[in-house]
């Protein structure tokens, strides 16, 4: 398994709450770089802005691999949604998702992750499951072509009313019936949403659409600061062959920089148990 957090790209333009380590890009890069990451979510808001190619040598440069495009600092810096209410909001939301996909594959990053940015059923009525399932098969179109896959994330009920469990994604996926669509848990949802801290790991993987893990725990603070049994969740996906990515996306506190170190301190000491 190997290790990433989440960090902002150059364009976004104020701070995301669960994007981690200070300053700039480059330092950003620096300080993943001695702290022994694996690679780096990249949370981007406006991909068109940026310049893929010399973010992929950047990250090449600093032995980096990209896990992930992330899509949360597109709702939160941008207040663009999948489902909104505004069907040209709705509009620029797809297209801004068709742009991650682009981003992802000049910058080399295997999947780009759905969370917040889905919006909410509530805001657009009947249909809305229907039309988002739309929107995601053609996402996921453009993905297989590009090769770059869509991870789906079930958020807790607080942050979503639409796909909040495993099983419920599984349903969803299945209702896209794309190939390049798949799941992403995260430890801090799950801990609201489901009935065991493994089952819903054991269950994606059983189907193989578990292909990113977001680490949190139940407080969102760094992996140990809370309740969540992360050596169990770890020793059942070291079982089941689970060799991608668990990223941290969680609360920046005591600050980004703290909070990364302390992540990778503790995942460290699972790992290599």
């Amino acid at each position: 398994m190997k290790l990433s957090v989440a960090v902002q790209t150059p364009e976004v333009n104020r701070a995301v709450p669960v994007a981690l380590l200070a300053g700039t890009f480059e330092e950003r890069l620096g300080k993943a770089r001695r702290l022994g990451l694996d690679g780096l979510e990249l949370m981007a808001a406006d991909p068109a802005r940026l310049d893929a190619a010399a973010i992929r040598a950047a990250l090449e440069q600093a032995g980096l691999e990209a896990a992930a495009i992330g899509s949360g600092a597109v709702a939160y810096c941008t207040g663009l949604t999948l489902l909104h209410a505004d069907g040209d909001v709705a509009a620029q939301a797809s297209s801004r998702l068709d742009d991650l996909i682009e981003f992802a594959a000049r910058v080399g990053a295997p999947l780009v992750t759905i969370g917040s940015f889905r919006g909410w059923l509530s805001s657009v009525g009947a249909g809305g499951r229907e039309r988002l399932a739309g929107v995601l098969r053609c996402a996921a179109r453009l993905g297989r072509e590009r090769g770059v896959r869509l991870a789906l994330e079930p958020p807790n009920r607080y942050e979503s009313d639409i796909v909040n469990t495993a099983e419920q994604g599984l349903a969803f996926v299945a209702e896209v019936d794309q190939p390049a669509l798949g799941l992403l848990l995260d430890t801090y949802h799950v801990n609201i949403e489901e009935r065991s801290w493994t089952e819903p790991f054991r269950r994606l993987m059983s189907a193989d659409k578990l292909w990113h893990v977001h680490l949190g725990d139940n407080n969102r603070l760094p992996p140990g600061q809370g309740l969540i049994d992360f050596p169990a969740i770890v020793a059942t996906l070291s079982e089941l062959g689970y060799t991608r990515f668990l990223s941290a996306e969680l609360l920046a506190l005591p600050d980004p920089d703290t909070a990364a170190r302390q992540t990778l301190e503790y995942m460290r000491s699972i790992l290599e148990v």
